[in-house]
């Protein structure tokens, strides 16, 4: 993880608050492909670039112990704040130099985050770490496609939201391209003969317009304009609140939309 953009205390904050938690439908995939390729028992799993810790605690029912990793001591900080989650530990590090021995962790997963990594030394410790058979899952999303549903205005919030996207483009790193590519490149370079790409998982839920605006505040994109002019990012995170609420008729941010979004998952296996 050579790219160092979520580390602040004020953005691990907000990362924590409106960051998405993998839906069930992707978790089900990747539990379902592990128990195929290596079978009980799943002894470790570790979550690379785990941010607050959303889908390391998602994986924790279904393994003796989850490390998650992350470069940013704030977003570790605020992982280990949710209480309930005795099997997991959250350490300081990268996916580029893993703190494991060889041939011990049964599933490497990256939520949304792998698009950071160094691809070719990442590969080279997923291929050290993993245990024979063990598996590799790196899930992400769509954004381009996210669209949303309220009444009949849905085309106007989805407009909207593009008008923002379209906002941050030159604050936008090279990285998030290969996130909306499904890791194209990365996924090629999987050296394991077993691997597949599982595509348009979608998935529908309900934000709040308090929610998505927090959401776009967690992108990176986001965080750059802030750095770069505090005062207009706050101002276009609020004339986007208003718009939503004046497209969609309502006063209060609380109100709900439907969201419609595609999930992709990278699922690999090493060799026996």
């Amino acid at each position: 993880m050579t790219h160092r953009l979520f580390e602040g205390k004020d953005h691990a904050s907000i990362y924590q608050q409106y960051r998405f938690t993998p839906p069930d439908e992707v978790k089900n995939i990747i539990l379902q492909y592990l128990d195929k390729k290596k079978g009980q028992p799943h002894v470790l799993a570790v979550d690379l670039g785990c941010g607050t810790g959303q889908n390391s605690r998602l994986l924790a029912p279904y393994f003796q112990e989850v490390v998650g990793i992350d470069i940013s001591e704030c977003q570790l900080e605020e992982a280990r704040a949710v209480p309930g989650y005795p099997n997991i530990t959250y350490r300081k590090g990268t996916a580029e130099e893993l703190p494991f021995p060889d041939g011990s962790v049964d599933l490497l997963t990256a939520a949304s985050a792998a698009h950071w990594f160094d691809q070719t030394r990442f590969l080279v410790e997923a291929t050290r770490v993993l245990k024979p058979r063990g598996c590799m899952a790196l899930l992400g999303f769509i954004d381009s496609n996210t669209r949303f549903t309220y009444q009949d205005c849905g085309e106007r919030l989805n407009h909207v939201y593009d008008e923002v996207k379209q906002v941050l483009l030159p604050y936008t790193k090279n990285q998030v391209a290969l996130a909306e590519s499904k890791l194209e490149a990365l996924y090629s370079a999987i050296p394991f003969p077993d691997k597949e790409r599982i595509d348009s998982i979608w998935v529908n839920s309900t934000i709040s317009v308090k929610n998505l605006v927090g959401f776009i505040e967690s992108w990176s994109m986001s965080q750059v304009y802030k750095k770069k002019d505090p005062q207009a990012a706050e101002d276009l995170l609020l004339h986007t609140q208003k718009r939503f609420l004046e497209e969609m008729g309502v006063p209060s941010p609380d109100t709900e939309m439907e969201m419609e979004m595609e999930y992709f998952c990278v699922l690999a296996s090493k060799p026996q």
